[in-house]
């Protein structure tokens, strides 16, 4: 996933790769290793994200088409760096679908190795009485479904991994970042 700061061409933020905690970013023109430790209990986004020995209590959200990331006192919007079409190009717009909030899983529609469409229902979780269906934000492969029916999971949790889909025959050249 590629973002851009709202209103400053300056600042572009790519997330390379994740593996659990540990994280690889390009920011501008520097890669930076970090690791992200999610605040359990949490109701929103946040936790500590560990850079070089040192900690950040960050914070953020999902707005319809942006994310809000705080650090310290200091906040941030960023937005997906390229258009709808050339993102769908490069591939995934989320590689995991993660549990917004703590609850138990009610339904998975999806098993490993099916492809999904952009809006297509993965899981519905239910938190305080309330059921919530989570959707793929962009075409892919269920990669791997990581719960079942009736387990209970945490927020920040991965309840389903995804990897991009195969590339269409008319596509001219190779992913990059990937």
């Amino acid at each position: 996933m590629k973002l851009k700061r709202a209103g400053d061409s300056q600042y572009d933020v790519e997330l390379i790769s994740r593996d659990g905690s540990a994280l690889r970013a390009r920011v501008g023109d520097l890669e930076v290793a970090a690791r992200f430790i999610p605040d359990s209990g949490a109701g929103v986004l946040a936790g500590t994200l560990i850079i070089n020995g040192r900690r950040f209590a960050i914070s953020g959200a999902r707005r319809k088409d942006s994310i809000i990331v705080g650090v310290g006192p200091a906040s941030f919007e960023f937005k997906p760096a390229e258009s709808g079409a050339r993102r769908h190009a490069l591939g995934l717009a989320a590689p995991e679908i993660t549990a917004p909030m703590p609850g138990k899983v009610l339904k998975v529609m999806v098993q490993d190795g099916d492809a999904v469409e952009a809006g297509q229902p993965l899981v519905v979780i239910e938190a305080m009485k309330m059921e919530t269906t989570l959707s793929a934000e962009s075409a892919a492969i269920v990669k791997r479904v990581r719960v079942a029916v009736g387990e209970m999971v945490d927020h920040g949790a991965v309840l389903i991994d995804l990897s991009p889909p195969p590339a269409s025959s008319n596509s001219g050249s190779a992913p990059r970042g990937l």
